[in-house]
C-alpha cells in the first residue's frame, strides 16, 4: 500500500512532468504544477524544496529512463559510420512525433532544454557527463576538422538538435492548419532522411569552409 507522502510526491512528479514537457521549466509555474496535481505548494516545498528541486528530480529519472531504456546507446553511436550515426540520433530525437507515453515526455523535455537551457538544466549537465548533448557534439565533430574549436562544436551540435526539437515541441501545431502536417511513422522517416541529408551537407561545408 501506498503511503501518503510517497502518493503525494509521485503525483507532483506525474503533474510536473506533463507541464515541463508542454510548456518547459520557465513556462510551468509552481501554481500549474499544484493544481494538477492537486496539492498544496507547501508539498512542494517539503518533498523538493522548491520548483529547481522537483525540475532537477524530474531530470535526474528523465535521463535514466530515456538512456537505459529509450535505446539510447552513446557508445553504439561511435561504432556507426558518421553517416549512420547522425541518421540514428535525428530518429531518436524525433520519436516524441509518433508517440504520447511518458518517455516522449520526456524526450520533449529535453527538447526545450535544447532551444532554452535553464539554470537547472545547466546544473544537472555539469554533473551528468554522457547525455544527448554530448552525444552530439561528439557526433558533430567527426564532421569538422580535428582542430575545430568545442564552441563551434557546441554550436553546431545545438543546432542539429534544434532542426528535431521545432517539430516536437509544435506537433500539434503543425497537424493543423495551415500546415497541415500527418505525423505518421512514414513522415518521420521521411523527416529523419531530409535533416540527416541537411546536417550533413551543412557540416562539411562547414569542414571545407574552415580548410
Amino acid at each position: 500500500m501506498t503511503r501518503p507522502a510517497e502518493y503525494t510526491r509521485q503525483s507532483i512528479i506525474k503533474a510536473a512532468v506533463t507541464l515541463f514537457a508542454e510548456k518547459g521549466f520557465e513556462g510551468s509555474s509552481v501554481r500549474d504544477i499544484v493544481t494538477k496535481a492537486r496539492v498544496n505548494q507547501a508539498a512542494i516545498n517539503y518533498h523538493f524544496k522548491g520548483k529547481d528541486g522537483l525540475y532537477l528530480e524530474v531530470l535526474k529519472t528523465a535521463f535514466e529512463k530515456l538512456t537505459e531504456n529509450a535505446g539510447f546507446d552513446a557508445e553504439k553511436l561511435k561504432s556507426l559510420s558518421r553517416e549512420e550515426a547522425l541518421r540514428s540520433f535525428v530518429y531518436q530525437q524525433l520519436r516524441p512525433l509518433l508517440f504520447r507515453d511518458e518517455m516522449s515526455r520526456y524526450i520533449r523535455m529535453f527538447a526545450w532544454e535544447s532551444a532554452h537551457p535553464s539554470k537547472v538544466f545547466r546544473k544537472f549537465m555539469a554533473t551528468n557527463s554522457v547525455s544527448y548533448l554530448t552525444a552530439a557534439v561528439d557526433l558533430v565533430r567527426r564532421f569538422l576538422p580535428p582542430n575545430a574549436q568545442q564552441r563551434t562544436a557546441l554550436c553546431a551540435a545545438i543546432w542539429l538538435m534544434g532542426q528535431c526539437s521545432i517539430f516536437v515541441r509544435n506537433r500539434e501545431l503543425f497537424a493543423q492548419e495551415p500546415f497541415s502536417i500527418t505525423i505518421d511513422e512514414p513522415f518521420v522517416d521521411e523527416l529523419t532522411e531530409l535533416i540527416t541529408r541537411l546536417a550533413i551537407g551543412g557540416l562539411l561545408q562547414a569542414s571545407e569552409s574552415r580548410g
